[in-house]
């Protein structure tokens, strides 16, 4: 199946308001408007087969929905789509992130308290989606699936066009109803493994997971670091020793020295999470926040194969 075209990266401009539903402060040429995405995007297994075929390695941002606003979330994904990424990790905000530090919590926070909840993303999502050119995959703890329930939390992110599910809060013996709903609904679920899971589990997670495995570079929660753990190399071997399912590695992944490290190790794919974050955050506006995303896309990218 035949993948669409991404458009060119794209710089904004100061002289056109995108919508005119963002503060006079940020104007954005909006690059998606007029592309219209004849060929139905692709799921998270076939993006990396054919970034395989072609020898390259997946580049997979992450943001938080909402953080600063769902309005600059929306232009965010556009901006992450246009600048070459394969999938992009969307996290739902979430009160107690128990896997996130300090950087991706004060997220959330920001973001809840600007009232953001599961109705307005998915709302967002449903407009957003199909003017995408890549697959979006939900990062979400598990109580806000439990209290949709299950089956319709499932049912709901399929018809607002998501592909992929990674709930790093659920251990593997509780996975088997969601794996269940999720394949009802032909959606992805991304299992994480860890440093510290023992071999015999490692393999149960892998065989387990769908899309890709998640492999946690560090011990501990998300956030930047200065370097990658060796650690890490052994750690793919031994999944790829395992099986033949793509690998990506998250968690600290904040430089294009670390991209190219992972390349160099035989990672089929990168996680960006925290400095993407952090960039959106500190930003002084939306609009200066969007152009630094955009330039720290282009230089992660930029170290890829």
């Amino acid at each position: 199946m035949a993948v669409a075209l991404k458009p060119t990266c794209f710089l904004p401009s100061s002289n056109r308001n995108f919508n005119n539903s963002l503060p006079r402060t940020l104007s954005l040429v909006p690059v998606m408007a007029s592309l219209s995405v004849t060929t139905p995007v692709v799921g998270l297994s076939q993006t990396f087969t054919t970034l395989r075929q072609q020898g390259k390695v997946a580049f997979i941002p992450y943001i938080t929905a909402g953080d600063p606003d769902l309005k600059t979330t929306a232009e965010a994904l556009k901006v992450l789509d246009s600048c070459g990424s394969d999938i992009i990790e969307l996290g739902v905000p979430y009160s107690d992130p128990l896997a996130d530090g300090p950087v991706i919590q004060a997220a959330a926070t920001r973001a809840l308290a600007k009232g953001t909840n599961l109705n307005a993303i998915f709302s967002m999502l449903k407009e957003i989606i199909p003017q995408m050119s890549c697959p979006i995959a939900l990062f979400t703890y598990y109580n806000p699936i439990l209290k949709r329930g299950i089956g319709n939390f499932m049912a709901t992110i399929k018809d607002v066009g998501v592909h992929g599910l990674v709930v790093p809060d659920v251990p593997l013996e509780e996975t088997e109803i969601l794996r269940k709903e999720a394949l009802k609904n032909e959606i992805e679920l991304v299992l994480l493994t860890t440093p510290t899971t023992p071999t015999d589990r490692m393999k149960a997670i892998v065989e387990a997971s769908e899309g890709f495995v998640y492999l946690v570079s560090s011990i501990g929660v998300t956030g930047t670091r200065s370097s990658v753990s060796v650690r890490v190399q052994s750690l793919l071997q031994e999944i790829k020793e395992a099986s033949n399912k793509p690998v990506a590695v998250g968690f600290g992944i904040s430089a294009p020295d670390h991209v190219k490290q992972l390349v160099g190790w035989g990672a089929d794919g990168v996680i960006v999470g925290s400095a993407m974050v952090k960039l959106l955050g500190d930003a002084k506006s939306p609009e200066e926040g969007l152009q630094e995303l955009e330039a720290f896309t282009r230089s992660l990218k930029a170290a890829l194969p």
